[in-house]
């Protein structure tokens, strides 16, 4: 079955506005795991603007469940993942001032760059995702630089389901059995919700993963943290 990851990093946001440690992110880790989240996603971004630098070592103490570390690959954040040694690093092309994730690696032009990041991390024992846009040209690529995974980037998807959702989920069924062809683990986020996400988990195969945060933690403002993990749990049993 395919494993939630709960990213809380808006919880973070809503802690940093006002200062102080309302609400407690550790607590809410601790919570989220009880709750019922089979794991747990973090992008401390160089600014800090949610996940601190001392809130991954902190959550680090006291995860239980598969722990997820995504972020662009540069010094501050590898050296992170060597002294934290998560069970997945999620690598993404960001620079520093984007507001979100919005586009996938482009493998074939930073292919040298990625082949040596990825070797310095499985180096620590960590398994290494890369987050792609369902593009075969760029996919066919990832076994040669040695990741383990790709995280596909599901904005596209999400956008379009309503619209039309067997032609929003084709490009996506066709990534995932070519990926899957080529031995790679499957992972998926970003704009996943409890709209689209059984459609979505129910026409990819051996989907491992999907990492969800901002519709999630949306949700729970309405449904409860407890009810809101139980019901995004059960579009993937569904």
């Amino acid at each position: 079955m395919t494993r939630l990851s709960v990213n809380v990093n808006k919880i973070a946001t809503i802690r940093n506005a006002r200062g102080g440690n309302n609400p407690d992110l550790v607590q809410v880790v601790r919570d989220c795991e009880r709750f019922g989240a089979e794991g747990i996603t973090i992008h401390p971004r160089p600014d800090e603007r949610h996940i601190t630098t001392k809130d991954v070592y902190e959550i680090s103490e006291v995860v239980t469940t598969e722990f997820n570390i995504e972020g662009y690959p540069d010094e501050r954040f590898l050296k992170i993942i060597d002294e934290v040694k998560p069970a997945q690093a999620t690598l993404v092309p960001d620079g520093p001032d984007v507001i979100t994730s919005c586009a996938g690696w482009d493998v074939a032009t930073h292919d040298q760059f990625l082949t040596d990041v990825v070797a310095r991390i499985k180096a620590s024992g960590v398994r290494v995702s890369l987050f792609m846009d369902p593009d075969k040209e760029q996919i066919e690529k990832v076994p040669l630089i040695g990741a383990d995974r790709i995280e596909l980037y599901t904005e596209q998807y999400a956008t379009q389901y309503l619209k039309n959702k067997e032609q929003a989920i084709a490009p996506y069924f066709q990534a995932a059995e070519f990926a899957i062809q080529l031995g790679l683990g499957l992972n998926a986020g970003h704009d996943l919700d409890l709209d689209n996400l059984a459609y979505f988990n129910n026409n990819i195969p051996n989907l491992d993963e999907v990492s969800i945060g901002h519709a999630l933690i949306c949700d729970a403002l309405y449904f409860g943290l407890e009810n809101t993990i139980q019901l995004y749990l059960r579009q993937l049993k569904n």
